[in-house]
C-alpha cells in the first residue's frame, strides 16, 4: 500500500510510523487508520522488525483527535464502521513492543491511539486526555 498520511520507515529491527498530516495537527481520518492498520500489519509479517514506534510529524502534536471535517462528510452509520478498534486491537495484540513517543497534543483518538501502543514516552510539553467527554461524548474507539 502507497501511504499518504503515514510515514513508515525500518532502520536496525526498529520500525518507525509516523503520522504525517503536520497541517491537521495529524489528526485521524478513516485513510490515516486504514494506514495506521495497514503498516501494523506489515510489522506483524516482518520478522526482522523487532519493535514499533509510533510518532507525529510537526512538533506539535502526536494525534490532535479525530479529524472533524471528515468526520461531517461521513453518513452517520459510517462513523461505527470499526475500523478505528479493529487498528487499536491489531496495535494491541502485536507481537512486538509498540512505543507511542509523544511529542505535543494526544487528543481523543490520538490518546487512545497512544493507550493501545505497549509503552508511552511524552516530553514536558505533551498533554493528554478526552476532550470529548466535555461534549457528552464517549471516547469512540476505546
Amino acid at each position: 500500500m502507497k501511504f499518504q498520511n503515514i510515514l513508515m520507515k525500518e532502520d536496525s529491527g526498529i520500525c518507525f510510523i509516523t503520522l504525517n498530516r503536520p497541517e491537521a495537527r495529524n489528526a485521524l481520518d478513516p485513510k490515516t487508520w486504514e494506514e495506521i492498520r495497514c503498516a501494523i500489519r506489515t510489522c506483524r509479517s516482518e520478522k526482522e522488525i523487532r519493535v514499533v514506534i509510533i510518532t507525529g510529524t510537526g512538533g506539535k502534536a502526536f494525534a490532535s483527535g479525530v479529524d472533524i471535517r471528515a468526520l461531517r462528510e461521513r453518513e452517520t452509520l459510517a462513523v461505527l464502521d470499526g475500523e478505528t478498534q479493529e487498528s487499536l486491537n491489531d496495535i494491541e495484540n502485536l507481537n512486538k513492543p509498540v512505543i507511542a513517543a509523544i511529542d505535543g497534543f494526544a487528543l481523543g483518538g490520538g490518546c487512545e491511539l497512544a493507550m493501545a501502543c505497549d509503552i508511552r514516552i511524552a516530553t514536558g510539553r505533551s498533554k493528554l486526555g478526552q476532550p470529548e467527554v466535555n461534549l457528552g461524548i464517549i471516547p469512540g474507539a476505546g
